[in-house]
């Protein structure tokens, strides 16, 4: 694919319930309501994939078919899986449309539990190749859209700002291109609470692994500690960085996106608490990217009126053009 014809920009506005008008509500409703889509790892079709990594790890892949010659590679946001809400909608909505899908565990995560001991993190876009090359190795002739939430949103636009990158066209919603920024900002205020819950869930992952004799028992964190914290004592040292400012200045995409070479849409919400949307008007921007910044939507919540998800929407639209470039 190339860039040759202009991406149109999603027309319709995502107009939030009164319930959820501001940045805050729009993240926290957007995951505490329940969606209808069904589980990817249950789908009747769903194959099951297991990809060998470079350094010994094996990561867990879900295959669902499709007729429409393209492949959507689907990665989830940090401490998710396969089956978080985002993650399943998208993939029915693409099921649907004829595409295939391949939704992805990070290392570790999911059903890949017990298969790898080092971690993953934002800057992983070696697995995200190993993924891609697994995948085109079984279908060589597919077009592959990589589509990243949040933490692999970052890990999509550093992949197609590598010379040699093997994905055809990126979607990243909400990515977190400014780790270092990132950290700061879900330590403030009302943010601190998403804070914690992510440290929860990645102490609980860390104490699995020890557990399992993946990791030695030495690594720990207290359970108020920061994000930032973590990655200082735990990331850094588990992922070959030297602390938290190397992980995050190597592993961030902001400063490689004017070397996107790859046709790419991002979506972002002005009012995303973990992420600063000026950081796009400060920064520059490869030709190949598209950047669509929508007032409302928090982090990747995108509540609209009845209860939709506008970024299903947003999402299926931007496939859909990425995938008819030529």
């Amino acid at each position: 694919m190339s860039s040759g014809r202009a991406i149109q920009r999603y027309g319709a506005p995502c107009t939030p319930p009164w319930w959820a008008r501001g940045g805050h509500a729009q993240t926290i409703f957007a995951h505490v309501l329940p969606s209808e889509a069904p589980s990817v790892r249950s789908h009747p079709r769903a194959q099951r994939r297991e990809i060998a990594l470079d350094d010994g790890d094996r990561l867990v892949a879900f295959e669902l078919p499709g007729a429409s010659g393209v492949r959507a590679l689907l990665l989830h946001g940090l401490s998710g899986d396969v089956d978080s809400d985002y993650m399943r909608r998208a993939a029915q909505r693409l099921v649907a449309r004829g595409h295939g899908v391949w939704a992805v565990n990070h290392r570790g995560c999911g059903d890949g539990a017990g298969l790898a001991r080092k971690p993953y993190h934002s800057g992983r876009s070696d697995d995200l190749r190993a993924v891609l090359a697994a995948s085109r190795a079984l279908a060589p002739t597919l077009r592959h859209v990589v589509i990243g939430f949040s933490m692999s949103g970052n890990i999509a636009l550093l992949h197609a700002a590598e010379h040699d990158s093997l994905a055809d066209a990126v979607l990243a919603v909400n990515p977190v291109i400014d780790l270092a920024d990132a950290s700061e900002r879900i330590s403030r205020g009302l943010s601190r609470l998403y804070e914690l819950r992510f440290v929860r869930r990645l102490r609980a992952d860390l104490r699995e692994r020890q557990r399992l004799g993946l990791i030695d028992a030495r690594f720990a964190i207290r359970s108020t500690a920061s994000l930032r914290e973590f990655d200082e004592f735990i990331t850094a040292p588990l992922g070959g960085f030297s602390g938290a400012d190397d992980y995050y200045a190597r592993c961030s995409s902001r400063p490689r996106l004017a070397h996107v070479a790859k046709p790419a849409v991002i979506v972002a919400a002005a009012d995303d608490p973990f992420l600063d949307v000026g950081l796009y008007a400060r920064s520059e921007l490869s030709a190949q990217i598209t950047l669509h910044v929508e007032p409302h939507g928090g982090h990747i919540g995108f509540l609209g009126r009845g209860r939709e998800r506008w970024i299903d929407g947003a999402l299926e639209h931007y496939f859909e053009q990425l995938t008819n470039l030529r």
